[in-house]
């Protein structure tokens, strides 16, 4: 894409941002309560116990069915391929040796931490790591699976990016992706803003201290997390750049209202052994839950597994990926 000014800032901005981040996936303990007590049960519902899981579901078929000597696995914007390196250790400890991950990623400094990593895990020689800005990119030579672990969210050319998956993905292939999909900079869009600024209302100040931004918050503040680097930038036009281009063969969406409470920014505040605390969470994702299920508010994070063609969905309840875009 273009070198416009304002993007070449905030690219700038964004490789200084990860440039000294080794853990990029760190969440605070009450989103772990929420997660084991809510999200892990829709999980296993599919048979998956982790995100792990349902990444292997696919990737393990390709190695055992690929007739060539790998199955050829793009992760694109890997980080510090911390979870590449998960997938890769699994396969091995169960006896899968024929996969190769490509790790496209456009900060230099956590591609040498992703490959130090591999190294140190006893992988190294099933990974290979090149410098991409995924905005630009056009594959050289076909692969199996494409893979976005909460990678798209800072795309700005999505459009092309899924181009480029498209046409790149050998027959029978697939794109597996975690991400964001609500609002882009992951503000509240005004009907989930309604419901998160009820909940904020009734908390003390103690749990309204901002943890990134290093400030109290008396009122909510709607932040806008795309003003700096890329965060979010076009996060809600993930799904329904995706509806035009895929066939989805699973898709589960959930979050919204919750995610304000158990995130970076206000999660550290909440205490995991404070019955008031899990109390608060457990109000605040029943109303999430009910309000997602009518389709009043639509999720705010996406697991899901799409194919170019000959896709069979499965969705969780009715909650199918048309259901769940939020059309701006």
């Amino acid at each position: 894409m273009d070198q416009q000014p304002e993007y070449s800032k905030k690219l700038e901005q964004e490789l200084a941002h990860y440039h000294e981040v080794e853990s990029v996936h760190d969440l605070p303990r009450i989103y772990h309560y929420w997660s084991e007590k809510y999200l892990r049960p829709k999980l296993q519902s599919f048979g998956f116990e982790s995100f792990e899981d349902f990444f292997l579901s696919y990737i393990s078929p390709c190695c055992a069915g690929t007739e060539r000597q790998n199955c050829e696995i793009v992760s694109l914007g890997a980080g510090n391929c911390d979870f590449e390196v998960k997938l890769a250790t699994r396969l091995k400890e169960q006896g899968i040796l024929n996969f190769h991950f490509r790790c496209l990623e456009i900060n230099g400094a956590m591609l040498q931490r992703g490959a130090q990593l591999a190294e140190e895990n006893g992988v190294a020689d099933k990974f290979s790591f090149e410098d991409r800005d995924l905005n630009a990119w056009k594959p050289n030579a076909p692969f199996d699976i494409a893979l976005a672990y909460h990678s798209l969210h800072h795309v700005v050319g999505l459009e092309s990016l899924f181009d480029a998956v498209h046409s790149g993905l050998r027959e029978g292939g697939t794109f597996l992706i975690h991400d964001m999909i609500g609002r882009n900079g992951h503000m509240r869009w005004p009907e989930a803003l309604e419901r998160v600024t009820a909940f904020w209302n009734e908390l003390p100040r103690r749990y309204k201290y901002n943890h990134q931004l290093k400030r109290f918050e008396d009122e909510f503040m709607d932040w806008d997390c795309s003003q700096e680097g890329f965060e979010g930038i076009r996060a809600q036009d993930i799904l329904p750049e995706l509806l035009k281009r895929f066939e989805f063969d699973f898709f589960l969406g959930f979050g919204n209202v919750i995610d304000v409470f158990i995130d970076r920014s206000f999660g550290h505040n909440f205490n995991v052994e404070s019955d008031w605390d899990r109390r608060f969470i457990d109000r605040v994702q029943a109303d999430d839950e009910a309000l997602l299920e009518t389709g009043q508010i639509k999720p705010t994070h996406m697991l899901a597994a799409l194919k170019v063609d000959g896709a069979q969905l499965k969705a969780y309840q009715n909650q199918t990926p048309l259901f769940c875009v939020r059309w701006p």
